[in-house]
């Protein structure tokens, strides 16, 4: 199996290439040039391993939440290249994939949403994969909701770089918290391989970023 990942949904830029377990993954700060980077990236990974695009399985993309401009885009690069190529698409939620990253068993999953917000999501992982616990939110850090009982969570995500002393105030229970985790392409590219594997993908119209809010900014007033 053959599977070409992207993620878009943090100041971070990835592309991976998953083939039968194996992958290849290009990561680097982007900041707001993703538009920029991410189709060199993609062209970069295929050209090494020698594959063209319809060489492929799928694509899969993290759909969010994260940055509303991020996001479109790499549902937008990842539309086109699984159209161009007559491929499925795989959406995986991007608090997913930052979990799978932690490497823990309990994750509460976490990412700076600015407007003084967090978007958060708890996993748990198991045979094969992560299991939700808590769906995608968004919330204050003082409006969070408790942690759900009975094991030792660790925190992910740069939600504990910006809000560490507030998360650790609504989460008193947290074992631990790694704030340098981010969303990766290569996570994402793992999570759509199990999902393939069980006939979970998508045409690519039906491909749509996960927002969460369907605000950007505040107001004068608010602010």
């Amino acid at each position: 199996m053959k599977i070409l990942a992207l993620d878009c949904s943090t100041e971070m830029c990835s592309a991976a290439l998953w083939i039968d377990g194996a992958v290849e993954q290009h990561l680097e700060l982007a900041g707001q040039r993703h538009s920029e980077r991410l189709l060199p990236m993609v062209s970069s990974l295929l050209a090494a391993a020698g594959i063209g695009l319809r060489g492929l399985d799928a694509v899969a993309v993290a759909t969010g939440p994260g940055t509303f401009t991020g996001l479109r885009i790499a549902v937008s690069v990842g539309q086109g290249l699984a159209f161009g190529a007559d491929l499925p698409v795989v959406p995986v939620g991007s608090l997913e994939a930052l979990a799978a990253g932690a490497g823990a068993p309990w994750v509460m999953a976490c990412l700076d949403a600015r407007m003084d917000q967090v978007y958060f999501a708890a996993y748990h992982r198991v045979e094969g994969g992560l299991e939700e616990v808590t769906a995608p939110a968004l919330a204050a850090p003082e409006h969070l909701p408790a942690l759900p009982a009975g094991s030792e969570w660790t925190g992910a995500g740069n939600g504990f770089d910006r809000f560490a002393p507030r998360l650790a105030c609504a989460w008193p229970g947290l074992a631990r918290w790694i704030p340098e985790v981010v969303p990766e392409a290569r996570h994402v590219a793992s999570i759509a391989a199990v999902r393939m594997a069980m006939g979970r993908s998508q045409m690519p119209d039906q491909l749509l970023p996960l927002y969460v809010r369907d605000r950007v900014a505040l107001t004068a007033a608010e602010r």
